[in-house]
């Protein structure tokens, strides 16, 4: 999880959070931008506690961030005003600024600090808003205004079909489910193409749209990494899809991420069809499944419930056709709302975007409404682009997009985030303006990355833990999430992971420079070196590693976190024997029965012989027999006899605890 993400569900900034984290006993470094998911669970709940949130949440003993002489008057000038604004669900950046009665640059650059990148016309959340506001000294209020109102866009609105001019449009269709239960198969047994050979390692690198063809209709489908990608869309107002396939293979039953996907489907209020997949694999139990998906309240239709599954192996292509068909009856039955007005200005949702190398920034676009056009200005995110070609996701030329229709567009200046409203745009004032400030947010990037190194630099000695720095460079925003929450994941206490610096695009001399800076390793996922870059990463001696399959690339993390924080011994508590009988005594060795109580005894082992709760001596376990026969451990109740060597007197009574050294 973020620090920054943590921050706003505890309601304070991300500077504070990290001020408090070591008072309460959590250690994450001043500059890690990541928190072990288990370890932000524990912060979350001890800071649940009343009395510890009012310790450590107070302004006497939180440390608060060191502005600058203007900002600190502006903030004290609010806090004595006790000033209250109000704020929407969401709310445009340059409007918030107006609303605080501060310069929009200072308000972006607050933003950026707390990992926040938004342009002065971009929206951010409530949540957000409400952070950076209260942290400058406001109150705020959770207003009823629409969202978007302060943007002059009503997003509900400009997905709203005339019923005049509705039309029906092919019905989009997400496939959701548990990782490995083939989602990238079943669309390929859909197109009849070959998708998923194509994917390095078979798994689904980015985002996909993708539309098929049977029987004289068309169905537009969206493949997904995550679920993130798909609640992202979502929270920008647009209802990406319209149906959802939620796939369970029929070898694996219900998953955690199976049970993600359906909260997901549910929240998003779509018509779901379960398509039960691997049937052709032997001694596989459909009904075991339904039973499975019966517990989490999806009973299906031929157990008296209403969810509808459909039995298939997208390997061999069983009952692909019998699937669309069911589909195809879904989409009948929503017909009213699968549909779109072809006549308004067009609108679409971003679903992937990323870097090309010939290409330069380019995206794939949703049309939920309208007709988007060769050479038409849009809106994307606040910034104004003009779209100088399109193509179909076959990569054929097209002239224009209609409704349900995924194109990939080029003649963007900056790459779009995943779930950005297009908007085509009529009003030639407000695309003159648009142009005129898009240069603003890259300008002040560039300058809070400027602060950053220096602090970075001058923080060096502060260091509490062994680092390992990254710079990520990838091809797309799926690729980069996807390589972090795998980090995440990585649990490792002893050294801190940091990320220095993500991208899109190929490694450049810019990228060797920051390594060179920072003391980072160059990792590149499905992009390439220029020429110039590996030059000088030889000059520099900087190590720079491609990988085009994730697990590879976790995997060399792994191993240099390893070699950063060596090799520690750590003891294992096998079992423990309580002794009842002492049957001989030798040289430097013991023959004694005894019970088991806990976990199981085993012999080669290091021994520790206790009297009470005090630790008498530690000895060997060299052998052990049960019923008169040598065995190689004895388990929980039962008794055994044990030979022991070492310098000690073992007596009835005490207690030997069999331990294992093991390496970490």
């Amino acid at each position: 999880m973020n620090v920054t993400e943590l921050a706003r569900k505890l309601r304070i900034t991300p500077a504070k959070l990290r001020d408090i984290m070591p008072k309460l006993g959590f250690d994450i470094g001043l500059r890690a931008i990541k928190v072990d998911p288990t370890m932000a669970q524990a912060i979350l709940e001890k800071l649940s506690d009343p009395k510890i949130r009012q310790k450590y949440l107070t302004d006497d003993v939180v440390e608060k961030p060191k502005k600058s002489v203007g900002e600190a008057k502006q903030a004290e000038s609010k806090k004595e005003g006790n000033k209250v604004i109000q704020i929407s669900e969401r709310i445009v950046v340059n409007e918030l600024s107006k609303r605080m009665g501060m310069p929009v640059t200072n308000l972006i650059l607050e933003l950026i600090k707390n990992g926040v990148m938004a342009s002065l016309n971009q929206d951010i959340d409530f949540e957000t808003a409400s952070i950076i506001a209260e942290d400058l000294g406001f109150k705020v209020e959770k207003s009823e205004e629409r969202a978007g109102a302060a943007h002059n866009i009503d997003y509900g609105k400009l997905l709203q079909v005339d019923k005049k001019n509705a039309v029906p449009r092919p019905p989009v269709v997400v496939v959701m489910g548990h990782v490995d239960h083939g989602k990238t198969k079943l669309l390929d047994a859909i197109r009849q193409t070959n998708i998923m050979e194509g994917e390095a390692g078979g798994i689904t690198q980015h985002i996909g749209a993708y539309q098929v063809e049977k029987g004289g209709r068309l169905l537009t489908f969206i493949d997904t990494p995550g679920h993130e990608a798909f609640s992202a869309m979502r929270s920008r107002g647009a209802q990406v899809a319209d149906i959802a396939i939620l796939i369970v293979a029929a070898d694996d039953g219900v998953q955690p991420q199976t049970i993600e996907a359906v909260a997901h489907i549910r929240q998003a209020g779509l018509p779901f069809i379960v398509a039960i997949n691997k049937i052709d694999k032997p001694g596989v139990n459909i009904d075991k499944v339904k039973s499975d998906l019966a517990n989490i309240g999806l009973a299906a239709e031929d157990w008296g419930g209403k969810t509808i599954c459909v039995a298939i192996s997208a390997k061999q292509n069983l009952h692909i056709d019998e699937l669309l068909e069911t589909l195809f009856l879904v989409a009948d039955m929503e017909s009213d709302k699968i549909v779109a007005d072809e006549k308004s200005l067009a609108v679409g949702t971003i679903i992937e975007s990323h870097i090309d190398k010939g290409e330069g920034p380019v995206a794939t676009v949703l049309i939920h409404n309208g007709i988007l056009k060769k050479g038409e200005i849009v809106k994307i995110g606040g910034q104004a682009n003009k779209i100088r070609a399109m193509k179909n996701w076959k990569g054929e030329a097209v002239d224009k997009a209609m409704p349900s229709m995924p194109v990939k567009i080029l003649g963007l200046k900056n790459v779009p985030l995943v779930g950005e409203i297009l908007q085509v745009l009529a009003d030639r004032k407000k695309i003159r303006k648009l142009f005129k400030n898009r240069k603003e947010l890259s300008r002040l990037v560039e300058q809070h990355q400027a602060i950053k190194t220096e602090e970075s630099e001058g923080d060096e000695e502060k260091k509490e833990r062994p680092q390992v720095n990254l710079i990520l460079k990838a091809d797309v925003f799926g690729s980069i999430e996807a390589i972090i929450e795998s980090l995440e994941k990585i649990n490792q206490t002893r050294v801190e992971v940091v990320i220095i610096k993500q991208g899109l695009g190929n490694i450049i001399e810019k990228d060797v420079e920051q390594a060179v800076i920072s003391k980072a390793y160059l990792l590149g996922f499905n992009v390439k070196i220029t020429a110039e870059a590996k030059r000088q990463a030889l000059e520099k001696n900087i190590e720079i590693q491609l990988f085009n399959v994730i697990y590879d690339l976790l995997l060399f993390v792994e191993e240099e976190i390893k070699q950063v924080a060596g090799v520690e011994m750590v003891e294992k508590t096998l079992g423990k024997l309580k002794v009842l009988k002492i049957f001989s005594t030798g040289k430097n060795w013991q023959i004694v029965g005894g019970r088991v109580e806990s976990g199981k005894i085993m012999s080669d082992l290091m021994a520790k012989i206790y009297r009470g709760n005090e630790l008498i001596e530690q000895a060997q376990v060299v052998s052990l027999e049960a019923g008169k026969e040598v065995v190689k451990e004895a388990v929980v109740g039962q008794e055994c006899g044990v030979k022991i060597k070492g310098i000690v007197e073992i007596k009835g009574g005490d207690d030997i605890e069999v331990i294992k050294i093991e390496e970490k």
